[in-house]
């Protein structure tokens, strides 16, 4: 398999396991009768500030799948993966780390550096657009 189908099956993995830890999560709250299971806010700020940051990392990665996803798919259904191969994984790697420090933390430090993971996924993304249409 080549770096662009890891990064975008790593991107599908990161989004399955974010559900899944939503999921655990609340079905551990339902089942001792700490929560209502049909009672749950999508945002997940009525259960806790961990469960808002997650929730909305989660939303997050959905949020920017179609262009994350869409670029990648654009190279592998067009044959230009050498375009891509060579950044795949340092997207991919970007996008997780975004993640995780939005799970971990809102603090102006964590921010910051959610958002400058944020801005290399755009920036790689943008090279890959120009390199595309050159």
């Amino acid at each position: 398999m080549n770096p662009t189908s890891t990064a975008f099956l790593g991107y599908l993995l990161l989004m399955l396991a974010l559900i899944i830890v939503i999921t655990t999560y609340r079905s551990v709250l339902t089942l001792s009768g700490k929560h209502a299971a049909n009672n749950f806010k999508t945002t997940g700020d009525d259960i806790s500030e961990f469960s808002a940051r997650l929730c909305r990392a989660h939303a997050n990665c959905y949020e920017n799948f179609p262009l994350f996803g869409g670029i990648l798919l654009f190279a592998l259904a067009s044959g230009q993966t050498a375009i891509t191969d060579g950044l795949a994984l340092t997207l991919l790697g970007a996008r997780v780390l975004q993640s995780l420090t939005h799970i971990i933390s809102t603090s102006v430090v964590a921010v910051f550096a959610r958002f400058g993971f944020y801005l290399v996924q755009l920036v790689i993304i943008a090279l890959w657009l120009y390199k595309f249409l050159s």
